[in-house]
């Protein structure tokens, strides 16, 4: 049977009606970029904030009919919430009630407001819902790609839960996912009730990527809100179980998917990947003013790359200058958590799917990322995991 087309994708939708039936959401320019990948289509549809709630059954009657189709395998479809940029936030008349399914659906977000009273400039931590049974978020970012952000992250995660904690890892780098490979995870994960989904685990951490639903050789086309709306699915509607940290492994830079993590997440923290060249300095400065302007916690920078270490005789070669992130870090007033060195060791590893910290727990440089995961825990303060919030399904 021929693969399922976007254009035969967008002929069917055009039968769904728009809300208050005027109209069709193709004609009124509702549905975003459609995707398909192994015959299972992907697309959001663009509703006003203020009635994102209220139109769960337009996604549901769009989604409902994509199924339908012959070929198709299946079909994920999100409510992305639409407030013109600058327009002032829809009034509020009373609290929102907590809803059926308050486990987050990916469709929610786009209208969080200070609460009464609280100024403006103030960071609006407290209504930014968490992720039930999640005690501490934190960010792993980078200012540019290529400077080994994602093995720290793997490494710190698995480095956290070496010391004790119960850990998670969700790979926010929609375009580019490779905590698949780093952690060597094959498959689809499954679905459980209520559209949630089971996380992948190896080495005991419990993962989540969009490497896991799409196949790897796609090419993402997706637009801003459709990852927005992917990642915030991948966060709330998981599976995490009780969580003492969840390690969000970012995308490289400072672009929608930061934004989105930085404005509709609770972030205890972000730790910023450096090498040590000047040039990768100034690009992670970029990303800490992003984290400083976003008012999340800065728990320090890694040097990753700091130094060779030859194989065969343990010498030790500052290839790329030395010491660069530590004096930025003082320069800055950013704790300066540890320098990971260049080893043959840690890539091949990585490569390999069996990240540094699992496969050699008792080497050296397990143990350096065993000392920066300890700083880091130091860093948040200890926290103590927040009780989750009850949820009712109705």
């Amino acid at each position: 049977m021929a693969d399922v087309t976007k254009e035969e994708v967008l002929a069917v939708l055009a039968k769904v009606r728009g809300p208050d039936l005027e109209g069709d959401i193709v004609s009124r320019g509702m549905v975003s970029d459609v995707f398909i990948s192994d015959n299972k289509v992907y697309f959001s549809i663009t509703v006003p904030a203020a009635r994102a709630n209220e139109l769960e059954p337009l996604r549901v009657a769009a989604e409902r009919t994509v199924k339908a189709m012959p070929g198709v395998k299946g079909a994920l479809v999100t409510l992305t919430a639409d407030r013109k940029a600058g327009s002032a936030p829809p009034p509020r008349p009373q609290p929102a009630a907590p809803a059926a399914h308050s486990h987050g659906h990916a469709h929610d977000h786009g209208h969080s407001h200070p609460p009464q009273g609280q100024q403006p400039g103030q960071p609006p931590q407290r209504e930014k819902p968490g992720v039930p049974g999640v005690g501490a978020i934190i960010a792993v970012a980078s200012g540019k790609g290529g400077v080994g952000k994602s093995t720290t992250a793997v490494n710190l995660a698995l480095g956290l839960q070496a010391n004790g904690l119960r850990v998670g890892i969700l790979d926010a780098d929609i375009y580019g996912p490779s905590v698949p490979r780093l952690l060597k995870i094959t498959g689809r994960p499954q679905q459980i009730e209520n559209r949630i989904i089971k996380p992948m685990e190896n080495y005991g951490l419990k993962a989540m990527s969009m490497g896991f639903l799409v196949d790897e050789e796609t090419a993402m086309i997706w637009r801003g809100p459709m990852v927005q709306s992917a990642l915030l699915q991948m966060l709330r509607e998981v599976a995490w179980g009780d969580l003492d940290v969840l390690v969000v492994d970012m995308p490289p830079g400072t672009g929608d998917v930061q934004l989105t993590m930085a404005q509709q997440v609770p972030l205890a923290g972000a730790v910023i990947v450096s090498t040590p060249q000047d040039l990768a300095l100034l690009d992670a400065r970029k990303g800490i003013a992003m984290f400083r302007k976003v008012e999340v916690p800065l728990l320090g920078i890694v040097e990753n790359m700091s130094y060779f270490l030859a194989p065969d005789t343990g010498k030790r070669y500052d290839i790329f200058g030395h010491g660069g992130a530590r004096s930025e870090a003082e320069r800055i007033g950013v704790p300066f958590l540890g320098e990971v060195p260049l080893t043959i060791d840690i890539r091949e590893r990585s490569d390999a799917g069996t990240p540094v910290v699992a496969s050699d727990p008792e080497g050296a440089s397990a143990k350096i990322y065993r000392e920066i995961a300890a700083r880091v825990w130091a860093e948040l303060g200890g926290l103590t995991p927040r009780p989750a919030p009850a949820i009712v399904f109705e």
